[in-house]
């Protein structure tokens, strides 16, 4: 919350406006807390406002794109899903957040969350090969578990 104190619907919907979208062409959903929320609750923002869209591009962190998409197959099941991100090397994105050890963390957390949400009914599932599941290990062993889903 510290990076948007007053949410991130708000203040990315003052950035479109200063970037030149008309105001009009905005449908703000202020309340979602995650990324199940986000897609359910924009999906209700649009069909209150007539709009069924056929397809939705979902635009993301570029380690959440899997789950991103799993989320909104599962939430959205009609609409053609596409998933975007800033096109960054590992090593940019990195520097970008300026901590090693929390960027390694968010992958492995994310990563069990690809391997767990559908389990839990929150996504659809997703094949995982044999060596990323090793290296999944690998690093929750080395210790890069801040980001774990609590037991």
């Amino acid at each position: 919350m510290a990076r948007f104190p007053r949410g991130e619907a708000v203040q990315f919907r003052e950035h479109a406006l200063e970037l030149g979208v008309p105001d009009e062409a905005i449908l703000l959903e202020p309340n979602a807390t995650n990324t199940g929320q986000n897609i359910a609750l924009s999906r209700q923002v649009l069909a209150d406002a007539g709009i069924q869209p056929g397809s939705v591009l979902l635009i993301s962190k570029p380690y959440m794109e899997r789950r991103a998409y799993a989320t909104a197959r599962k939430v959205w099941p009609e609409a053609e899903v596409v998933c975007a991100s800033e096109p960054l090397e590992l090593d940019d994105y990195v520097g970008s957040i300026g901590d090693p050890k929390l960027v390694i963390d968010m992958l492995v957390g994310d990563l069990q969350r690809v391997i767990e949400y559908p389990k839990l009914g929150y996504a659809v599932e997703q094949p995982v090969p044999g060596e990323v599941r090793d290296a999944y290990q690998a690093l929750l062993r080395a210790g890069f578990d801040s980001r774990f889903l609590p037991s």
